[in-house]
């Protein structure tokens, strides 16, 4: 099986993933995400909100090929993986791989913004970068090597000392972000995100996708998990689901609200608008 996370950046993908691949006979890439291989034949596209005129038999061999290197080399039955790009492009991924199930992790947005905001402006990773690096097509190399330096030595000319890119592009992405600043860029990210996942997941059968909002998750772990696990068909031992849920915390949950002022939530709150709401209702059911 191969398990598609879906949820805009700082939304909890990374936790998820890490909880499944915790699991017996789960694997996934030896890196944070794997955008360069879901561009692979889109490379010179701007933005990362592929449709499926962008899907073609050399992009649907390629990248089916790199899940099947995570089975093999793993020795599992199931992949999973989680590139936050993937929040704008569903139908393109499920045009692409074979037999996904996808689960949707989403957030509140003052968190996720205060967040990503953070990372429009954190300091050089280089073993984050060089395990990102291994996976990008040998024949794109040059051309993502020269706009991640581009991308660095812009970051000190800019007032903010933040990136000119962080995180999925949507369509326009360049533009905002030339113009606005780290957050109100992310609140764009935010909303584009989960509006792009939430208009396709809802036009899926529903036997193909769970969705988890990540406050609910983080608060009960446990119950969650094993409803992940029972919407994925996948046998589960108890005690290994006690055992890594207690390293889940919920202590993030209301940091956004600490950590920015108001008129920066104001700001948000303006992107945003009730999304978040309309979100949770449209998919959580109580």
């Amino acid at each position: 099986m191969n398990i598609v996370i879906i949820g805009a950046a700082r939304s909890g993908t990374n936790m998820l993933r890490d909880l499944l691949t915790n699991l017996n006979n789960i694997a996934t890439w030896p890196c944070d995400e794997i955008n360069y291989i879901w561009r692979y034949s889109n490379r010179s596209t701007e933005h990362d909100e592929f449709t499926i005129s962008e899907v073609n038999d050399k992009n649907i061999d390629y990248i089916n090929k790199q899940f099947e290197w995570v089975r093999k080399k793993y020795n599992v039955e199931h992949v999973v993986e989680k590139t936050c790009a993937n929040s704008l492009r569903v139908e393109f991924v499920d045009s692409i791989v074979k037999d996904p199930k996808y689960v949707f992790i989403f957030r509140d947005p003052i968190d996720v913004i205060a967040s990503a905001d953070k990372r429009w402006k954190a300091e050089l990773d280089i073993k984050y970068i060089l395990d990102k690096a291994r996976f990008i097509p040998f024949s794109d190399v040059p051309y993502y090597g020269s706009k991640y330096l581009l991308n660095r030595v812009q970051k000190l000319l800019n007032k903010e000392k933040r990136l000119s890119y962080w995180g999925p592009k949507y369509k326009g992405f360049e533009k905002d972000a030339s113009s606005l600043n780290a957050v109100e860029i992310s609140a764009k990210q935010w909303k584009k995100s989960v509006e792009k996942s939430a208009e396709t997941l809802k036009q899926i059968p529903s036997s193909k996708y769970i969705a988890i909002e990540y406050n609910n998750f983080v608060k009960d772990p446990e119950k969650h998990l094993k409803s992940i696990l029972d919407f994925l068909n996948l046998n589960y031992n108890e005690s290994a689901i006690q055992g890594i849920s207690e390293n889940v915390s919920s202590k993030s949950i209301g940091k956004g609200y600490e950590s920015l002022d108001d008129r920066e939530r104001a700001i948000i709150n303006d992107i945003v608008g009730d999304t978040y709401r309309k979100i949770k209702e449209d998919f959580i059911k109580v």
